[in-house]
């Protein structure tokens, strides 16, 4: 099971009632629950198609990466949850409101960030001129998990770190 030191527990705690306080605010909350939705996958799903339809052959390198990223990032953070088993903030804070749909039942770490910022990076490095507009979703992604107290903010991060990683190993070797 999954255990912060005390110290960076209560830490990891309060961040995530400050976060998801700001779900109290209809318009903020409904745009977090889009961005998360799309986060999902089909933000993703969606540019790869229309990638390919606009670029043909040239965009394949990219969703080849993607691709292999994806279906890496899937094992490692399904490995973690199974291992880490940490509950969600909503389920052990008090005062954490759940105002999203969980998609699995654990919390570490963040599948939605780790594909977020590894899909990100590899579309900004084959496609610069996309890099504001993926980085800027990516960034919607991270924020939007502890906003609707589904992730404590050091799920964000791990999930964000790996992702990274994974970009990294893909933009290389892949």
């Amino acid at each position: 099971m999954f255990a912060l030191p005390a110290r960076l527990q209560l830490l990891d705690d309060r961040l995530a009632v400050r976060s998801n306080r700001l779900c109290r605010y209809r318009g903020l909350r409904d745009l977090m629950r889009v961005v998360s939705r799309l986060g999902d996958g089909v933000a993703w799903y969606v540019l790869a198609a229309c990638l390919f339809a606009l670029w043909g052959a040239a965009a394949l390198p990219a969703l080849r990466q993607m691709l292999l990223a994806g279906v890496a990032g899937v094992l490692v953070y399904k490995f973690l949850k199974t291992r880490t088993l940490r509950p969600r903030p909503f389920e052990v804070v008090s005062d954490v409101v759940c105002a999203g749909c969980p998609l699995d039942k654990f919390s570490f770490p963040s599948g939605h960030t780790l594909h977020a910022v590894c899909f990100s990076l590899i579309l900004s490095q084959h496609f610069p001129a996309l890099a504001p507009l993926v980085l800027g979703f990516a960034l919607l992604v991270a924020v939007s998990r502890p906003v609707l107290g589904l992730h404590y903010p050091s799920d964000v991060l791990a999930g964000g770190a790996i992702g990274a990683v994974l970009a990294g190993v893909a933009i290389r070797f892949a």
